[in-house]
């Protein structure tokens, strides 16, 4: 069973049907005991980081979501829910992530030339950086859609896919059992279900 996490930000039930469209069973809650029982866990976000950082605090999630990481349960953070496992957000101020990987969240603008639209939104090509079980059914420069203006940097340690919006900008990544997509795979057609198949097949670490 695959528990998506309910907070009060994200698209959470076309998430749900997505995971019905390739076999598996998913469950939207907020309840820690849930994810405990739950055999893997998607953390959805849409909106701003501060604001959803609180909410996971200020249920509990935030621990809960932490615990579970840490006994070896298979995580996949989506859009914001990606940005929320890393260290810190500059988005508004600077925010404290949940701190499950390395690096931070910065404004797109930093990095691409002026012109290009903020946020960066539609379908990008995938450029894989490195083998990754997530990427076990993805092929290099396959397409997948963004809605975002900020980004992952200086998180070489966990990079799987990058794309290219006037720079190179962070797309996928994993860690061991983390694992996190910028885009959104439930809006991504026949590759992004892919995606979510390779997610519910990866192996949780002891």
């Amino acid at each position: 069973m695959v528990a998506i996490i309910d907070y009060g930000v994200g698209n959470l039930f076309s998430l749900k049907s997505s995971f019905a469209a390739i076999g598996e069973e998913a469950v939207v809650t907020g309840d820690p005991e849930v994810l405990h029982r739950a055999d893997r866990i998607i953390l959805p976000g849409v909106g701003a980081f501060g604001d959803a950082a609180e909410k996971l605090r200020r249920t509990g999630l935030d621990r809960a979501v932490c615990a579970e990481a840490a006994g070896g349960k298979p995580l996949m953070g989506i859009c914001l829910g990606m940005q929320l496992l890393f260290e810190k957000s500059f988005e508004y101020g600077e925010h404290p992530g949940l701190g499950l990987l390395k690096g931070e969240i910065r404004p797109i603008a930093e990095r691409i030339p002026g012109g290009l639209k903020i946020p960066q939104m539609g379908w990008n090509a995938l450029k894989i950086r490195r083998p990754s079980p997530l990427m076990k059914y993805t092929k290099e420069g396959e397409y997948v859609y963004f809605v975002h203006s900020y980004s992952a940097v200086n998180c070489e340690d966990s990079l799987i896919a990058s794309t290219e919006y006037g720079a190179e900008l962070t797309a996928c990544v994993g860690k061991g059992n983390i694992f996190g997509c910028q885009f959104h795979p439930e809006k991504s057609g026949s590759v992004g279900l892919k995606m979510l198949k390779a997610f519910c097949e990866t192996e949780g670490k002891a």
